[in-house]
């Protein structure tokens, strides 16, 4: 269903992925306006993690991580706006942009200037070979299966590291839950990224019996990047915790919303009403 509004601005869709959600219903001007709108989420968790202070010697890495985090939300909204073939390549390559620095930061971490060196070269070469590959031959496997064993690298690295750099038991086991719940919402995003492929037809009557705006909770895509969002968002805050030295405070509580409230949820503790303060269960 087009959308009565005039001609499409951007014309005719030449990405060889076409999501769920009818094109052109709200504006002429956006393709897939909750796709477009659900992607800027990854735009104010970046600017959230931005927004508060790091730590000594972190600041390009910091840059690095929360502005891929940004990079992923602009060029995702770019490309569900006009679903065009030059914008659906800056958007996948920008997955790569976001995971490519925090893997380099975590095998980097407490290593030899000699092996840093090598881990950037390899990881230079990695990203150059997918990045050239998926844009001239148009393939899809390398990307998908590179994206992949990045996020697995990240997610077991992570919690590696949290064992090793987090003395207090209280609080490495706090940040072992916001771990797994980084995890969860990755897993569930892609199964919600599955079912809006699997039942778009019946989707797709739901939303016309609905009707606007009770149809919008129905684009599954749009919850895809609301979830992986949020778990890129804790990877990135917990690689950026704990490949800045010794962990001796807990950082969960300065976290943007929900980590805390998972945080506390999956410890099973809380909060005093009087003095803030967070007590075991």
């Amino acid at each position: 269903m087009h959308s009565s509004h005039g001609k499409p601005f951007w014309g005719e869709a030449t990405s060889y992925l076409n999501f769920c959600e009818e094109d052109y219903v709200i504006t002429r001007h956006v393709t897939e306006f909750i796709n477009t709108l659900s992607s800027f989420a990854f735009v104010v968790y970046g600017v959230y993690g931005l927004s508060k202070p790091g730590h000594n010697g972190q600041t390009r890495a910091r840059l690095l991580s929360y502005g891929g985090l940004i990079g992923v939300g602009i060029c995702s909204a770019g490309y569900h706006m006009t679903l065009k073939y030059h914008t659906q390549m800056p958007d996948e390559l920008s997955m790569h942009l976001l995971t490519t620095p925090m893997v380099y930061r975590l095998l980097t971490f407490k290593s030899s200037p000699q092996r840093t060196k090598l881990v950037a070269v390899l990881l230079t070469i990695v990203f150059i070979v997918v990045m050239v590959t998926h844009m001239v031959m148009d393939e899809f496997l390398l990307h998908a299966t590179t994206f992949g064993l990045a996020v697995y690298l990240i997610a077991t690295r992570t919690l590696k590291l949290i064992s090793q750099q987090v003395p207090d038991e209280r609080i490495r086991k706090n940040l072992q839950n916001v771990a797994l719940f980084g995890c969860f919402n990755f897993a569930f995003g892609y199964f919600v990224w599955l079912l809006d492929d699997w039942l778009c037809s019946l989707l797709t009557s739901m939303k016309h019996s609905a009707g606007l705006p009770l149809a919008f909770f129905l684009e599954l895509h749009g919850w895809w990047h609301i979830f992986t969002c949020i778990g890129g968002y804790v990877g990135v805050a917990l690689v950026d915790a704990i490949t800045s030295g010794e962990v001796r405070e807990d950082p969960v509580q300065h976290l943007a919303w929900p980590v805390p409230s998972a945080a506390r949820l999956l410890a099973g503790v809380y909060a005093s009403p009087k003095h803030g303060q967070v007590w075991s269960s």
